[in-house]
């Protein structure tokens, strides 16, 4: 009988569906929890991914690359003459007298622009690159979940601002005792102390500059919900960064610039006094606490009701 006479069986014919690329399939299921521990599997897996990707060492040797730079030019400016800086910073000055003050030095030349952009550039990739290169929507495949891929996200976000920070200091550590001496540490205040107290007092100033990029990350999170494009995420937040910079430098906006995230980035300066003077770097925890809570509820709000199509 005819295919075409009536009762015959259809033909069948192999259709070829839409082709996939199935490397971005590959590397969300490498990402993907299974079983037990599902939130911490996917943490170390995000922040592998996160820590071995080229921009990131890229962003982390540039960082570590500027203690460097500033060490051999106060050594060389100086030629190892303990007097020759002081025309310079409070921080520069004493960099020839103690190697440990370019730990502070690095930090605080760092933590205006370097530190901040790196920080957004790795905010604001977080979802906003997922979708980029199509894994998305494979990520948020059960168990994984939106609210939980979203912690995730700006928990390794956080991760990076403590080893950013911790490479800039390691970094002025090694360079400061390579090139001036190292011993007691005059604090601002007058008041010297013992090697060790000033090394704890560094690993302190470390820690204060990384949770000053706590609201910068929130704000790079929020804005990577936004869009699919992790460039334009990138951009926008480094320019926001830039923006909020700039307001807090314009003696005319005093009124705002108490709330602007970058208003405190400084105070770590307190922690080089004896006593501690607190009340700014209090200040500065609870600034960068309110933007992490408005910015990481604005990005919850977006990111779960948000139509996923890539």
């Amino acid at each position: 009988m005819s295919p075409t006479e009536p009762g015959a069986a259809a033909p069948v014919y192999d259709v070829p569906g839409p082709r996939t690329d199935p490397a971005p399939l590959r590397d969300a299921a490498a990402r993907r929890p299974r079983g037990l521990g599902r939130g911490s599997g996917l943490l170390r897996s995000e922040l592998r991914t996160t820590f071995l990707r080229g921009r990131t060492l890229v962003m982390l040797a540039v960082l570590a690359a500027v203690p460097v730079l500033v060490g051999v030019a106060v050594r060389f400016e100086t030629g190892g003459d303990e007097g020759g800086a002081g025309a310079g910073p409070a921080f520069i000055a004493q960099v020839t007298h103690n190697g440990l003050f370019l730990v502070f030095t690095a930090l605080a030349a760092t933590l205006p622009v370097f530190l901040p952009m790196a920080v957004g550039v790795v905010a604001g990739d977080a979802i906003a690159g997922e979708a980029a290169t199509g894994t998305l929507r494979y990520l948020l495949v059960a168990p994984a979940g939106r609210v939980r891929l979203l912690l995730v996200k700006y928990a390794t976000t956080l991760a990076f601002c403590l080893v950013a920070t911790l490479t800039v200091a390691g970094s002025a550590l090694a360079v400061g005792a390579l090139l001036f001496p190292l011993g007691k540490v005059t604090l601002l205040s007058g008041t010297t102390v013992p090697l060790v107290e000033g090394l704890l007092r560094a690993v302190a100033v470390a820690v204060a500059v990384a949770v000053s990029l706590v609201g910068v990350a929130a704000l790079g999170l929020f804005v990577s919900t936004l869009t699919n494009s992790g460039i334009a995420a990138m951009a926008t937040t480094v320019g926001l960064v830039i923006t909020v910079q700039i307001l807090n430098a314009v003696p005319q906006l005093e009124m705002i610039q108490p709330y602007l995230f970058s208003h405190y980035w400084l105070s770590f300066a307190d922690l080089l006094r004896s006593p501690v003077e607190w009340s700014d770097l209090l200040s500065n925890v609870g600034l960068q606490g309110l933007y992490a809570a408005v910015f990481g509820s604005a990005a919850w709000a977006r990111f779960t009701t948000r139509d996923i199509t890539v």
